[in-house]
């Protein structure tokens, strides 16, 4: 309720805001509100913290006056970022840390403004800057925390719009919003997860696209003992150079990893040049691939099996 009081989305709550600010200082001027000026300002409707007094009058002021800045500063700060995302010359991150540096400096202006019209002298509050300090410090920690974790991913430049990050926790995704105090992730099945800027910091976290969009594709196939092996070592690697999306400055590589206990294990690894594209549909066309050239060819791919050896047969009859 607050937020949308200092920062309404609507136009037409932005005029109702107007509207209702102006009638209320225009009343004012006018003499309209001098009696319940008088009686907000009455002793009775009066307390005292430390040597300044404050009024019902003060309070109700304050708040209109705090509302009014606010308000206009949020106009200012989505003026300012609306004209700033336009810079095409500069990149998303730089664009994102001035709009950020913008937003904090516009707010800390409206804030020195609003304390100079209210004439409020901050000694008068000492006697409260324990306490509500340490109780803001707790509140405000993860807070301060994300915040500070958001300036330091934007100035390092680690995590930026339309990066493919993948979580310590299997969540992966492309990032399409960074914040003050969270960073919005696509993900794959069209969900927005919003990520505490200190996960990246804290977490580990693997960033696709850092430096570039080549990406490694890992298959493992295994073949029968009773088949041509090295046959089946040179079809593979045919299977992914063949594929279109296989990477031409990085060819794909073949190895035999092992004898197993039913088949002789290759692992083949073929690179995509843009990851971002997608890995699933490469790696699927060519297990089609694998599979009709291994078909045509005679190389068998086997099931697991276990051969069973029964000693004195004729005793168990």
């Amino acid at each position: 309720m607050l937020k949308s009081l200092l920062k309404p989305k609507a136009w037409i709550a932005k005029v109702l805001l107007l509207i209702v600010i102006v009638g209320f200082f225009a009343s004012g001027f006018s003499g309209y509100l001098t009696p319940i000026q008088e009686l907000l300002n009455s002793e009775a409707m009066s307390f005292k913290v430390g040597d300044t007094q404050f009024s019902a009058y003060m309070l109700v002021r304050a708040s209109i006056i705090i509302i009014l800045l606010f308000w206009l500063a949020s106009i200012v700060s989505d003026f300012g970022e609306a004209h700033l995302k336009k810079l095409k010359n500069v990149n998303v991150s730089n664009r994102a840390l001035i709009i950020k540096a913008l937003q904090i400096l516009i707010y800390f202006i409206a804030f020195l403004v609003a304390m100079d019209l209210l004439e409020i002298d901050l000694t008068g509050l000492a006697i409260f800057s324990g306490a509500i300090g340490i109780g803001v410090g707790i509140g405000l920690q993860k807070i301060a925390s994300n915040f500070i974790s958001g300036i330091i991913l934007l100035f390092e430049k680690t995590v930026v719009e339309d990066d493919l990050i993948e979580l310590e926790d299997g969540t992966s995704g492309f990032v399409r919003h960074t914040g003050a105090r969270y960073t919005m992730i696509e993900t794959f099945e069209n969900r927005e997860i919003m990520i505490p800027n200190e996960d990246f910091i804290t977490h580990r976290m693997t960033n696709w696209t850092y430096s570039n969009t080549l990406g490694r594709i890992d298959i493992q196939v295994g073949v029968s003992y009773k088949s041509d092996i090295k046959k089946a070592h040179r079809l593979l690697l045919e299977a992914a150079k063949e594929h279109p999306k296989s990477s031409k400055e990085v060819q794909p590589v073949c190895f035999l990893e092992e004898y197993g206990d039913s088949a002789v294990m290759f692992t083949l690894y073929f690179w995509v040049d843009n990851i971002i594209e997608g890995r699933k549909k490469p790696k699927s066309e060519v297990l089609f691939s694998i599979w009709d050239k291994f078909e045509a060819n005679n190389i068998e791919i086997p099931f697991p099996q276990r051969d069973v050896h029964v000693k004195n047969i004729g005793e168990l009859k």
